[in-house]
């Protein structure tokens, strides 16, 4: 049974769990929880952005991304609309998503210098290519 403890995948979820209970502690003054930070950023990387492109870029189904994109389009931060497919939607950010989006880099910023510093600016850059080459490989 031991060996099972060595499993890729509950240990990754074990720290994504930790990780995630850090941000959205740092990002609770803003009303996002970090999930939320990064839809919000990765919209506005790449809108305007269909449902589709955007749940290839996050790795999620789309699904899940639109559960997701819900609670965001009702608290007023993003936009949801038909694209020219009636099947496409395009997503976008709206004046007040961008505005929360501001308010809460700050918070986003020291969350990320915590774990940058933890880990060691060495350590961290290796630990983001192996985890790219993790997401490569289970695709």
């Amino acid at each position: 049974m031991a060996k099972y403890m060595d499993c890729a995948c509950f240990n990754l979820r074990k720290a994504a769990r930790a990780v995630t209970q850090l941000y959205d502690e740092a990002l609770r003054p803003s009303g996002l929880r970090c999930t939320q930070f990064s839809l919000l950023t990765a919209t506005t990387m790449l809108e305007p952005v269909t449902v589709t492109r955007l749940a290839e870029v996050i790795v999620t189904d789309r699904t899940t991304l639109a559960r997701n994109l819900g609670p965001l389009e009702k608290k007023g931060l993003l936009d949801v609309t038909a694209g020219d497919d009636l099947r496409t939607r395009i997503v976008t950010l709206t004046a007040r998503g961008r505005e929360v989006l501001a308010k809460a880099i700050p918070l986003w910023e020291k969350a990320q210098g915590r774990v940058v510093k933890g880990l060691g600016q060495e350590h961290w850059k290796d630990l983001q290519a192996h985890l790219n080459k993790l997401v490569s490989q289970a695709k």
